[in-house]
């Protein structure tokens, strides 16, 4: 049975320090949907907890506004959240919104940046229409 700590847990609290928060871009090593074995280090907006794990979303530098229509028919919805620290060419980036993870701690390499609180929560908002549980 699930205990109130182990539910997910949506919201911005970044705090300046060495963890992550849900609020931050971050990099983790993040595993391909088509092989779960292999992966690669990219930038993840956490976006809150679940029991001691990170939930977080993919990011991306690609535009995928330009061929949404072929990333929503492989299933793949993304939404621009500008651009940030966490590139250092600070490239206008994307989420993807339905595509949760769920990370431990461990899993994160360094921080990145803060992300605008207004943006958060829009892109929690998209988040939450894919995941009506959270």
């Amino acid at each position: 049975m699930r205990t109130m700590e182990d539910r997910p847990r949506l919201g911005y609290a970044p705090v300046a320090d060495d963890r992550a928060d849900p609020g931050e871009v971050v990099w983790a090593w993040v595993p391909y949907e088509e092989d779960a074995s292999r992966g690669k280090d990219r930038p993840v907006l956490v976006i809150g907890r679940e029991g001691p794990r990170l939930l977080a979303l993919p990011l991306t530098g690609q535009d995928h506004d330009r061929d949404a229509a072929q990333e929503a028919g492989a299933g793949r919805l993304w939404t621009d959240i500008g651009s940030g620290a966490w590139d250092e060419r600070r490239r206008p980036s994307e989420a993807r919104v339905n595509r949760l993870l769920r990370l431990d701690r461990e899993a994160v390499r360094r921080t990145g940046a803060q992300l605008d609180e207004a943006v958060f929560e829009r892109v929690v908002a998209e988040v939450r229409g894919h995941y009506p549980e959270l």
